[in-house]
C-alpha cells in the first residue's frame, strides 16, 4: 500500500499559511509584552505585601 499525499486547494494553503503568520505575530507581540506584564505583576504584589504589614 503506497502513501499518497493529499492534495490541498491553493486557497486553502494560501489561509492555512496566512494564519499561521498572523499566529506567529501575536505570539512575538506577547513575548515582547511579557517582561513588562511579569515586572509590573511584581510590583502589584510587592504593594500588596507591604500594606498588609503596614496594615
Amino acid at each position: 500500500m503506497a502513501w499518497t499525499t493529499p492534495r490541498h486547494d491553493p486557497d486553502r494553503c494560501r489561509r492555512r499559511l496566512q494564519l499561521l503568520a498572523e499566529l506567529a505575530g501575536a505570539r512575538a507581540v506577547l513575548q515582547r509584552e511579557r517582561p513588562q506584564r511579569a515586572r509590573s505583576e511584581r510590583l502589584r504584589l510587592l504593594i500588596a505585601t507591604r500594606k498588609r504589614i503596614a496594615g
